[in-house]
Parts: structure tokens; sequence; C-alpha cells
């Protein structure tokens, strides 16, 4: 029907018909034309129809595999076989053409209107057996697509159970892989407890291995104690009766011991009463050589002097105490001859140029002694300048055992004395503090840099008590001789010095070193407090002779009121004045319990051996004089 060439349209003829012939053309028209309408379709609709009437097969579902082919998954399958069948068993429509009257290729003539009548009969012939083929065609597909259709829905049904069963498959092998993953870990703690058990049991078994050589060797000790134990059992018996043995000397001894403390107990008392005999004889032999005591020493002449220098100084063979100076005095009328005048003076010991350091404090050291006893003791050096004041109190610029002063070997003996002590039952204690009076300045000598805004005060400690001390000054508590010396060197660097034309070194201050002892008896309960004074004095010198002019002579002014001071407080205390001027200078008013009727003291007159000085060493003589001449009054200890 494809093939088949369009027919030609028919054209009416211009011939004449016949009215009979009109009217037999009109019917057979009208048939062929409502033949068409019946069918309601043109044939170009029916074969379409037929082609969209096919029906149309669902597209396969994609199924999960099923995990078990069992019954069901048969039946899909031979269902599935069907379809293919039915699908190849459709019938094809194919379109005949119908059989031509004429030759092919021939058309009728126009006026053979009697031919193309039976051509178009038998075109609606052919095309009502068409359409009655696609009518029962149509039928019959609409027959196979309910069955497709049911089983469609049925096929459906099965995959919605298919797929519902495959869920149920999943969540159960989901729970078997969480059931299999949990037995694996469960296996691998297993393996690993197994391993570890494994591992403990090796270490077991080897520990076990050593604990049976341990215990084999602790056998084989246990035997060889064993055998000691026997041993020590045969000795323990014969130490038994050894210690009874010695149980009865221990209680013999231990009577002996008895006896023996009881004696010591006993020297122990005779002891004491001892040393306070000789501690109260050594402080008569004290006040026998008087509670205020004068040395003089002459200096040696320097290397630069002239050796003859020391010729108008004498010292009597016949007398040990006794110095006298010689002075050739010229005749007022110039013819005679001059006379030798002489000056003889005596003290409590006289030191020859000769003398050393250790000579001198041999004659002091029993003051020194006494300071330990109890008693304030002050000792003070006293002279002109470049007498040799400072060499003896303190010793040259580098010191050594020969030529130390008697600050160091004072010192020394004190720290000395207080070890010998401590097997008596003293302890002590000491606190040292170094100053220098400056024109009337007090000045701390253990400081380096000394702040100009501190105020040094003399006060005393307390109304109630005599005692004084300075404010604001450095107390140094000290525990050995070494402390000590490096006290003094501290102090002899900030010292202050001057070049005069007496001296060119010349100390322009007093220094003051004192010494606080603090001893205590625990065992007779007695305790002893002292102040060790040692006082290095300023030099003396006269004005037309040192030549001193601006600080230098404010200097010496100072200087010589203050010793002048210190003349007057002795002769008061030698006089028993009810006023003693200890204010009137810096120096007494600090060292007023130092120069009262309890302490004990000693001077150091100092002179030069050179001529030119005579008449300074005559004044330092006399004023030693009227000092050696006072009685101050009897000494007593500070004992508690």
């Amino acid at each position: 029907m494809d093939n088949q060439k369009p027919q030609p349209s028919m054209k009416m003829s211009r011939l004449p018909v016949p009215p009979s012939r009109k009217r037999a053309l009109s019917d057979e028209n009208q048939e062929l034309a409502a033949a068409p309408k019946r069918l309601k379709v043109s044939p170009v609709r029916v074969a379409a129809s037929i082609a969209t009437s096919r029906p149309r097969v669902a597209p396969a579902v994609a199924l999960p595999k099923p995990q078990v082919i069992g019954r069901q998954s048969l039946q899909v399958m031979q269902t599935r076989n069907r379809m293919n069948t039915t699908a190849s068993t459709k019938p094809k429509v194919t379109a005949a053409a119908p059989a031509a009257t004429s030759a092919p290729g021939k058309k009728r003539a126009a006026w053979d209107l009697k031919g193309q009548v039976t051509d178009m009969k038998d075109k609606v012939s052919y095309y009502k057996g068409q359409v009655q083929s696609l009518s029962e065609e149509k039928a019959r597909l609409q027959s196979t697509t309910g069955q497709l259709q049911a089983q469609m829905q049925d096929l459906s049904q099965r995959n919605e159970d298919l797929s519902q069963q495959n869920e149920d498959l999943s969540r159960q092998l989901h729970s078997m892989e969480t059931k299999l993953l949990s037995e694996q870990r469960k296996l691998l703690d297993s393996e690993r407890e197994v391993q570890r058990l494994t591992a403990l049991s090796q270490k077991q078994e080897s520990e076990l291995v050593a604990e049976k050589s341990l215990v084999q060797e602790l056998r084989t000790t246990g035997d060889s104690m064993a055998q000691q134990l026997k041993d020590k059992e045969g000795r323990l018996i014969c130490l038994e009766d050894e210690k009874s043995r010695l149980q009865t000397i221990v209680s013999e001894k231990s009577e002996e011991i008895i006896d023996l403390k009881e004696r010591i107990t006993q020297q122990d008392t005779q002891i004491y009463n001892l040393e306070t005999e000789r501690r109260r004889l050594h402080n008569t032999v004290q006040e026998l050589k008087g509670n205020i005591r004068v040395f003089c020493r002459v200096r040696p002449t320097l290397p630069t002097e002239k050796a003859s220098s020391a010729g108008h100084i004498v010292f009597p063979p016949s007398d040990e105490k006794a110095i006298v100076l010689t002075k050739m005095e010229e005749s007022h009328v110039g013819r005679d001859k001059g006379q030798t005048v002489k000056y003889d003076f005596n003290f409590d010991c006289i030191f020859s140029p000769a003398a050393s350091q250790a000579d001198v404090f041999e004659e002091i050291s029993l003051l020194v002694q006494s300071a330990l006893d109890g008693y304030p003791v002050c000792i003070f050096a006293y002279g002109q300048t470049g007498s040799g004041k400072t060499y003896t109190m303190e010793g040259p610029e580098h010191l050594s055992m020969d030529t130390m002063g008697m600050i160091p070997r004072a010192i020394r003996q004190i720290f000395a004395s207080a070890d010998e002590l401590k097997c008596k039952g003293w302890q002590y204690k000491f606190t040292a503090s170094f100053l220098e009076i400056y024109n009337e300045t007090l000045r701390d000598l253990l400081i380096n840099r000394p702040d100009k805004k501190l105020e040094y005060d003399i006060r005393k400690v307390s109304s109630s008590s005599n005692d004084v001390h300075v404010t604001n000054l450095r107390y140094v508590e000290v525990s050995s001789v070494e402390e000590v010396h490096e006290l003094l060197r501290t102090a002899k660097t900030n010292r202050s010095v001057a070049k005069t034309a007496l001296n060119d070194r010349s100390s322009r201050s007093h220094s003051v070193f004192q010494l606080k002892i603090e001893g205590e008896n625990s065992i007779r309960d007695v305790r002893t407090s002292s102040v060790l004074s040692l006082i290095d004095l300023a030099g003396s010198e006269r004005l037309d002779r040192s030549l001193s002019t601006g600080d230098r002579l404010k200097e010496t002014q100072s200087i010589n009121t203050s010793l002048s001071t210190l003349g007057m407080v002795i002769t008061s205390l030698c006089n028993k004045d009810s006023h003693i001027p200890y204010r009137n200078s810096k120096l007494t008013y600090l060292l007023q319990n130092s120069l009262g009727g309890n302490s004990k003291v000693l001077m150091f007159v100092n002179i030069s051996p050179l001529e030119e000085n005579f008449a300074e060493s005559v004044n330092s003589l006399r004023f030693a004089s009227k000092v050696n001449e006072c009685v101050i009054g009897t000494a007593r200890a500070n004992r508690k």
C-alpha cells in the first residue's frame, strides 16, 4: 500500500451524459463518499491507528539481584519468555494493492466512467476488508494488552515482594556484618589478650627460673647462715659470760664515775673560786698599779733622721721607770758657758726606742684581760704629731706578726682567751665599731661611701642607764680575728690624714675603736658586759711650728681644743669635782664611761727622739705626769 502510486484525480467529461447514466454515477459517488463516513476515519488515519494501537510494553524494571533463586524467580523468567513470544507472533499488516482492471500504466479513457466506477468499487471493497482486518487486530491487541497489564500488575506485586525481601535480607546482612565485625573485634582482642598472656607467661617462666635459682642460692646461704648461727650461738654463750663479768666491772666503774663526778664538781667549784680569786687578785694588782696608768714610749729614729738626734734623752739604768730630758742652755751674758738643764719624769713603764711591739703589749696584756672579766678598759695614745702614736696603736701600713700594733694584738688576745674560757662554760659575743672625730664631727670609718645626710649623735641608751651609743653608726658583730682585721683595714683607708710641716702623714682626727664584750656562763648563771676602747688621738702641735693655714689651721685648733678638754676631764676626776666637763668635747662625751671611776685607763705618751721637738716632748711628758698622779677610784666589774 505504501508503494501504490496515487490515483489521478477524476475530471468531469464535457461530453453529454444521459440522465440515467448521471443518476447511476450519482448513486455510486454518494456510496463512495458515505463509505469513509461510516468508517469515521480516513485510510491514512486507519493505518496510523493500527500503528499506534500496538500495545506498549513497559520497560523492564531493574530489580535487585535476589540473594536466593527460588520459585518466584522462575515464574518471572517464564513470564518474560511468553512476552517475547507474543511480540514475535504479531501479525504484520500489509496493504495489497487492488487488482487493476487495466494494464498497469494504462489510463482509462475519460468517457469510460463505468470502468472508473468499477475501479472505485474495488478500492472500496479492498478498504473495507482492510478496515475489518484492522478491527479484528485491534480487538486482539486490546485483549493482549489486558493480559499484559494483568501480568504487569502481577509482576509489580512480585517486584514489591522481592524488594521487601531484599530490604529484609539487606537488614539481615547489615546485622550479620555488624555481628561479624563485633566478633572480629572480640577475636582481635582475644588474640591480643592471648599474646599478652603468652608474653606474661614467658616473663613469669623466666622469673620463675630466676626465683628457683634465687631459692637455690638462698638455700645455700641459709645452710651457711645456719652454720654461722651455730657458731654465733656458741660465741654468744661465751659473750654472755663475758657480759656478766663486764657488768660486774661496769657496776664497779659506775661507782668510781659517781665518785669522780663528785670530785669534778668539787674541782669545778674550786676552779670557779680560784678564777674568782684570780680576778680579784688581778684587779687588786691593777688597782695597786693605779686605775690610770701611764706608759712612755720613745720612737726610734728613722733612716732619714740623724742618728745622734736622741742624745738629749737619757734612760737611767738604776730606775727602769724614769726618763730624763737634758738641754744645754746658753748664758744670758754670752761669756760664761751654758748650763745643762734636766727634766726628770717617772711613769709606770718606760719603753726605749729598742722596745718592740711585743714588749709593749706584754705590759698591757693584763689590762686587756680585765675587759673579759667585765671591766671597762680604755687605752689611748697621746703625743705630738710624728711621735709614733698610730704605729703604736695600729702598726705600719703592711702588718706582720712582729709589727702589728696594740689594737690587733689586743683583739687576738681577747679571742684566744674567749676560746680558752669555753671549756669553763663561758660564751662571748663581740660587737665592733670604728669612728673618727674630725673637727668635732663624728664619722663612721666602716662605711666607704658615707651618706652626708646621716647625722651621728652621741645619746644615752636609756634614761636609766649611763651607757651611750652613736646614732646611725655601724655596729658589726664579729666572731674571728680575721673579721676584725678586715674592719681595721677599711677604717685605716677611710681615716683623715694630711701633710704638715712636722709630719708628711699626720692624723688629723681622733680614731676610736670600741669592742663591746658580752659574756655569759650558763653553768654559774653569771653575765658580764664591758667595752674595750682603743684610741689613737690626733697629734698635738704648735701653730708657730706646724705653719698650718686654712683647713690645716682649723684642724689643729680643733685637735688642741679636744686634747685640752681631755686634760680638764682627767683633772676634774683627780680632784673629784662634782661636775665633770664631759660634754665640752665629743671625745670626752663618748668616752665618759671609759674614763670614770668604774674603768681602767692606760695612757701611752709618745715622744719624738729629735732634739728639735724638745719643747713638745717636755709638754707631753708634763701632761702625762699630771695624769699619772690622778686617782679616780676603784674599778668595779659589770657583773649580773
